[in-house]
């Protein structure tokens, strides 16, 4: 009877590891061979695309997007869907105004329109794929992009809400609205979410300068190598792959134990470096909020082990930590803020994000560290 168990457990995490290896190998692939400006987030590209540093893409990039973006994704590899949303969004707009033979402004207006429905598609969150736009990929208020992202975003949340429904991504208790002096420990969640943030930004780096120093090895087989270990991690622990929603639900609702959170942080730290630098479709967003919950939790325990036991509940540290996370990453504080309102739904805990963000921000910046997205669209340039 032993032998027969440890059979199916070998035959069964052979077959999930090549499940995985074979999906990452083939989402690599399509990217090399159809459409190379697919890799990745895509966010990058759209952003050299607005500000003229690279051509429009052609809609082959749609579907190459999107069996690539499912392959990787649904192979376990921790990545986002809002990447290969905002890029789709943003070429399908390109698209639609070559066909009406619109000129470069508008041309431009229904790119970074299309970008924001993307994002507000992914994440059912329509006022942050209209402030992504301004904040993140124009870096300005223009009346006509915001009035075309505005109304694409409003557009693109309908239709979405009509089939998949209008709840909030995620389910958070009702927290009550934060007193004057429970606001120091946010600091601190801000501060740790700065460092942590520039280290994971310098990480990915490092992760594709290793791709890149392996150029003898095709795309195909990188993906197939990363897919693989994906695969056993899988197999052995299904919640620590893939986009991560689950473990940022975990934490939203303080289910995480305290004595995997630094295990959990860990493995997906690494995994979301190793999974972007294979170059299959796939986002950053929804890895970092994972890591974000992760920290602000973390940040939870030891306050009210240490400080004050009566502090407020832990899932309320862990919303805080998501929009420090990617403010100190993306260096997008209000994105990051409206983002996770929206995929949450808590409006009172706005003050600390506020307080939360200022202080990721002004680490990151003092750091020197380049916003992520500056880091991989000079990286995509010099390609």
């Amino acid at each position: 009877m032993a032998v027969l168990k440890w059979t199916g457990i070998v035959i069964g995490l052979l077959v999930v590891a090549g499940v995985s290896s074979a999906g990452a190998a083939v989402a690599a692939w399509l990217v090399a061979r159809f459409a190379r400006y697919a890799g990745g987030s895509g966010i990058p590209h759209v952003e050299a695309v607005v500000r003229g540093e690279l051509p429009h893409a052609s809609a082959r990039l749609v579907p190459v997007k999107f069996v690539g973006g499912w392959l990787a994704i649904g192979s376990g590899l921790a990545l986002g869907r809002e990447g290969p949303s905002v890029q789709m969004g943003a070429c399908l707009g390109s698209v639609v105004s070559e066909r009406f033979r619109r000129g470069a402004d508008d041309r431009r207006a229904l790119l970074a329109a299309g970008a924001g429905a993307g994002l507000a598609t992914a994440f059912n969150a329509p006022t942050a794929g209209a402030v992504f736009v301004l904040e993140e990929l124009v870096r300005r208020f223009d009346t006509r992009i915001t009035i075309a992202a505005l109304v694409a975003s409003a557009s693109a949340i309908t239709v979405a809400r009509l089939m998949l429904g209008a709840a909030p991504d995620f389910s958070v208790a009702t927290f009550a609205p934060v007193g004057v002096g429970q606001g120091l420990p946010f600091v601190g969640v801000g501060l740790l979410a700065g460092f942590v943030g520039v280290a994971y930004n310098r990480t990915i780096l490092g992760a594709l300068a290793v791709a890149d120093a392996a150029r003898g090895v095709s795309a195909s087989a990188r993906g197939a190598l990363v897919g693989a270990v994906v695969g056993v991690i899988a197999y052995m622990a299904p919640a620590l792959v893939g986009g991560g929603d689950a473990l940022t639900q975990e934490a939203l609702s303080g289910r995480t134990a305290l004595a995997t959170l630094s295990l959990v942080f860990a493995v997906r730290f690494a995994l979301g470096a190793v999974s972007y630098a294979v170059g299959t479709p796939g986002g950053l967003f929804a890895p970092l909020l994972v890591l974000g919950a992760q920290l602000g939790l973390a940040c939870s325990w030891c306050w009210r082990m240490t400080v004050d036991p009566l502090a407020l509940p832990a899932p309320a540290y862990a919303l805080v930590g998501m929009a420090a996370f990617f403010t100190a990453a993306v260096r997008a504080p209000l994105t990051g803020i409206v983002l996770v309102t929206e995929m949450t739904g808590s409006l009172t805990l706005l003050p600390p994000m506020v307080i939360a963000s200022a202080m990721a921000m002004l680490v990151a910046t003092r750091l020197a560290d380049p916003p992520i997205y500056d880091s991989l669209r000079a990286r995509l340039l010099r390609s």
